[in-house]
């Protein structure tokens, strides 16, 4: 087979593992941002509706004499 002459790249394999870990870390931090970047007010009113809800059913649970 006849040599072009050209060589591969070099990669200097700490820095692309570097480069690596800090793209994890960025898709990680995103993820985060999407699960707990969320204002106190929006939460307390996700709470707010979460517990309401759970007192409806509550509400509409049935009381027997075995307890159940």
């Amino acid at each position: 087979m006849p040599s072009s002459g050209k060589m591969g790249e070099i990669v200097n394999l700490r820095r692309a593992r570097k480069a690596a870990k800090r793209r994890e870390d960025g898709v990680r931090a995103a993820e985060n941002r999407l699960a707990h970047g969320r204002p106190k007010t929006q939460r307390a009113l996700e709470e707010a509706r979460a517990e309401k809800a759970r007192r409806e059913l509550d509400a509409h649970r049935l009381d027997t004499e075995d307890g159940r």
